[in-house]
C-alpha cells in the first residue's frame, strides 16, 4: 500500500505537476506577449505615432508639400521609437518570465532532495 503510494507521488510530483506548470508557464508567457501586443507592434512599426498625419491639401505648393512630408516622417520616426521601446519592455518582460519560470522549474525537481537534507538537519540539530 505504501509503496503504490510513494510511486503515485513521484509520479504526481516528477510527470503531472511539471506538465501543468509547464501549461501555465506557457500561458503567462503568451499573455506577457499578446499584452505588450509585441506581434502588432512590429506590423506596424513605422505606422504614424498616434495616427498623427497632416493632409497635402489641394494645389501644390512646393513649401507646404515638404513642411507637410517632413511633419508625417518626424510622426513616424516617434511612432518607431516609440514602438521600439514597447517592444524591448515586452521582450525583457518576456526574458524575466523564461529566467524565473526555469528557476521555478529547477526548483521544483530539486525539492524533494531539499527537504530530506533540511530533514537531516533538523535531526542532526536534535542530538
Amino acid at each position: 500500500m505504501q509503496s503504490i503510494l510513494l510511486l503515485r507521488y513521484v509520479k504526481w510530483h516528477f510527470i503531472d505537476a511539471p506538465r501543468n506548470i509547464l501549461r501555465g508557464w506557457g500561458n503567462i508567457l503568451w499573455f506577457n506577449f499578446n499584452y505588450f501586443s509585441v506581434g502588432l507592434l512590429l506590423q506596424t512599426f513605422f505606422s504614424p505615432w498616434r495616427r498623427i498625419t497632416w493632409d497635402y491639401g489641394r494645389g501644390f505648393n512646393l513649401g507646404a508639400y515638404l513642411f507637410t512630408l517632413g511633419s508625417n516622417l518626424i510622426s513616424r520616426i516617434i511612432g518607431a521609437i516609440m514602438r521600439s521601446f514597447l517592444v524591448a519592455a515586452g521582450l525583457a518582460a518576456q526574458f524575466a518570465i523564461l529566467l524565473i519560470g526555469s528557476f521555478l522549474l529547477l526548483f521544483w525537481f530539486a525539492l524533494p532532495a531539499l527537504i530530506a537534507v533540511a530533514f537531516a538537519y533538523g535531526i542532526f540539530l536534535l542530538f
